[in-house]
């Protein structure tokens, strides 16, 4: 990736900085498909966890040292980086660590965005970074953060916000800023009900990607300042920016392909049907996302499976996936899997056809079914002439339907449970 500072000033940088990624998100738009799992835990692209590509992030930009704060439901998402992130090697001072809300300095859990990393002040200390990069767990893409780091000294900062453009009808969700030529920001609201449209570009608002960098200094400022503050939420966005941007250098930080300097891939997969397009966008013949780039690799846990294989070539039964990812252990015996993602270890059975899907790992689709715009959750056992997604009124009954008609479809809702609580 190209940047104006020599590599050895960005490796410098990266080297001494922490990483922080707050991981303890309910995650309440994806409906059910968080009812059990934080969202970063989330399984993304076949066989990865949202959380992987902030935490690949880190790794190719050469920062590892990472602490991960959880709250919400996190066993799975502790699972996940235990056995797929414990590979580092601490005398070298690098390591991934678990910081769950743990009510480290009064009887209260993590409050909000600023008082969860403020909770783990002492911790942050023992390791004295010169920066303290501060990242959102549950956004797909691919950052190589030693650039922005870069930039931020370069500035002089005391703090940059990665930014994106965002439609303008979008751009309530997130925090708009304003900015000068120098991308100074001079202004900053957290989900304004009118969106402030960027300076020459009405149709697009300049708004925070939840990415910080601070001095480190400056950040224990800040966070025990806001602490004492009886009348804030102990937000990053709410409370701590616009308090800071008249008396600070506070500067945006535009995240754009470094060759073509155009807005670079970054989703929010928050809703189940931008989780379902998300998924389903990476079967494109060149999706905006790649995951076939060994400069920039995903990494994760798997468990060691076969391959994927397709059995039967009978003029009616015949084992065909077209347009479609399939991962490991799948097993497509004598059915059609057409423009659908699966995740590992999916059986689908004889004469059974899914179209336009997203199918989590270790579901069983019997035969005859007939499976369309769906994401079908991680366990399901679908029973043989099963159809969904041909009959909005009819699944509404059983399942969850989205406003773009999307049948999200749990164990639960079958009947079924992974989850004994009684």
């Amino acid at each position: 990736m190209k940047h104006k500072n020599p590599p050895r000033f960005i490796s410098y940088l990266t080297r001494n900085t922490l990483a922080l990624i707050l991981a303890g998100g309910r995650g309440l738009r994806l409906k059910h498909l968080t009812r059990w799992r934080a969202k970063p835990a989330v399984p993304f692209a076949g066989k990865f966890r949202i959380i992987d590509f902030t935490l690949s992030n880190c790794v190719n930009s050469g920062i590892r040292r990472i602490g991960v704060l959880t709250q919400y439901k996190s066993h799975s998402l502790n699972l996940h980086i235990q056995r797929g992130w414990g590979h580092f090697r601490g005398e070298l001072r690098e390591f991934v660590e678990l910081l769950p809300a743990q009510q480290r300095i009064d009887e209260s859990w993590y409050s909000g965005t600023a008082d969860s990393v403020y909770q783990n002040l002492d911790i942050i200390r023992t390791h004295s970074p010169d920066h303290v990069l501060i990242l959102a767990g549950d956004h797909v893409y691919k950052m190589d953060y030693g650039t922005m780091l870069a930039r931020h000294v370069d500035n002089n900062a005391d703090m940059t916000v990665g930014c994106i453009e965002v439609p303008i009808d979008q751009a309530s969700a997130f925090g708009v800023m304003g900015v000068d030529v120098n991308m100074r920001i001079n202004q900053f609201d957290e989900k304004p009900a009118v969106p402030k449209p960027m300076p020459g570009n009405t149709g697009f608002a300049l708004c925070s990607m939840g990415i910080y960098i601070f001095n480190t200094d400056f950040l224990y400022e800040q966070l025990i300042r806001d602490a004492d503050d009886s009348r804030s939420s102990h937000d990053f966005g709410k409370d701590i920016i616009p308090r800071i941007i008249d008396k600070y250098r506070i500067y945006a930080y535009p995240f754009t392909d470094s060759d073509s300097r155009v807005q670079a891939y970054w989703r929010d997969v928050g809703t189940v049907d931008t989780f379902w397009q998300a998924n389903l966008e990476l079967i494109d013949v060149t999706p905006e996302l790649n995951l076939y780039d060994d400069e920039w690799p995903i990494w994760t846990y798997q468990q060691q499976l076969p391959p994927a294989k397709f059995i039967f070539d009978e003029e009616t039964r015949r084992g065909v996936a077209i347009d479609s990812m399939i991962s490991g252990g799948c097993i497509i015996s004598g059915a059609t899997v057409k423009r659908s993602m699966l995740f590992s270890h999916v059986n689908v059975d004889n004469y059974s056809t899914v179209t336009s899907s997203v199918v989590l790992p270790d579901v069983m689709i019997g035969k005859h079914c007939r499976i369309k715009r769906a994401v079908i959750d991680k366990g399901c056992d679908i029973e043989d002439y099963t159809v969904i997604g041909e009959d909005r009124e009819a699944d509404a009954k059983k399942y969850y339907v989205t406003p773009n008609g999307v049948v999200l479809v749990t164990p639960e809702m079958l009947g079924q449970s992974l989850h004994h609580v009684r």
